[in-house]
């Protein structure tokens, strides 16, 4: 039987970490032993068995580390990979667990390759005792050479679970149940016998998407001024001294902050910045209220602050409009 052919992208992360041995699973870091995506297949060569997957090295980064400059680059690395192989069932990106949702979120609002793209990590690193790396890449794999991930935007798999990019985030720190999608739940498993779907997402994905990284040189600066007792609008003041177009206020749960962080964020968007608020809760919609619109703020759905930053900042290369943005909010 021909197998599919899957490409598989490298930056570095635990799942490309060897520590100083099979108990070492926290402080691997420290060790600065980090395989590229030929060597990590090569570790785990079991990937064999449910794909042809093709190694391309991207560089080894600390998900720490990764911004705009790298979504840009993996964007264009994907383009350029199923150009290079147009055979291609899929790929899959692995990726550091610290910022991994908001890479896939940058490509689910980006890519415009046709085939599912699966981002994946790790919880401990692949030379750990009972690792997650081997059977998160296995299954990974398996998620993207199926034909049922199609149209499905950018995808997250760890731990069994397939999950939209959109929806998931990390949850814990240690745990290896950390990613979740709190208000919906997965999209399905990676079971044993078969990768199972039971529903897909409902909001714009990849690649049917208005945001043209062609045209992008740079994203504006957007900041997001997390919520608590007391807090003065000193951070929100600092953002906008700083040039922050945008700033996505992760407001105490439903949608709001404290009357000093509230003026300051009014002010702001009487000086023209785009304020979006946000919740630090974790899950549930934002709704516009009466205050809201009378700021002058716009809402950011059920979307988590790091991601209302990434929508907000692709939405403000297209307009300012604030009709036109609130209306990405609902549609992606």
């Amino acid at each position: 039987m021909t197998l599919p052919k899957v490409a598989f992208i490298g930056t570095g992360g635990t799942i490309a970490s060897l520590g100083r041995g099979p108990l070492d699973i926290q402080d691997y870091g420290a060790a600065g032993n980090v395989m590229h995506a030929d060597q990590i297949l090569a570790h785990w060569p079991d990937t064999k068995l449910v794909a042809d997957v093709i190694p391309v090295r991207y560089r080894n980064i600390p998900s720490t580390a990764i911004g705009f400059a790298d979504w840009m680059a993996l964007a264009a690395l994907c383009a350029q990979t199923v150009a290079d192989h147009p055979d291609l069932a899929g790929i899959v990106i692995g990726h550091g667990t610290a910022t991994l949702e908001e890479t896939a979120y940058f490509l689910n609002l980006t890519s415009k390759i046709g085939i599912p793209v699966v981002v994946v990590g790790a919880q401990r690193p692949s030379s750990a005792l009972s690792s997650d790396a081997g059977m998160n890449l296995v299954n990974a794999i398996r998620v993207a050479a199926s034909p049922e991930a199609r149209g499905m935007g950018v995808l997250v798999l760890l731990n069994d679970e397939i999950h939209a990019a959109r929806e998931v985030t990390k949850t814990a720190t240690l745990r290896m149940q950390t990613f979740r999608s709190p208000d919906f739940g997965v999209l399905g498993h990676a079971d044993g016998d078969a990768i199972a779907f039971y529903r897909r997402p409902l909001r714009r994905c990849a690649p049917d998407t208005e945001f043209d990284l062609l045209s992008i040189d740079a994203l504006p600066r957007v900041d997001v001024a997390y919520a608590y007792a007391g807090c003065d609008g000193t951070a929100v003041k600092a953002f906008v001294a700083a040039g922050a177009r945008g700033i996505v206020s992760a407001g105490f749960a439903p949608g709001g902050t404290s009357p000093d962080e509230t003026a300051a964020l009014k002010e702001a968007a009487a000086q023209g910045v785009v304020v979006v608020q946000s919740t630090r809760a974790g899950s549930g919609r934002v709704f516009h209220g009466t205050r809201h619109k009378e700021n002058g703020f716009l809402v950011a759905d059920n979307l988590n602050p790091q991601k209302a930053r990434i929508l907000l900042a692709l939405a403000l290369t297209r307009t300012r409009d604030h009709d036109a943005i609130a209306t990405m909010f609902r549609t992606y």
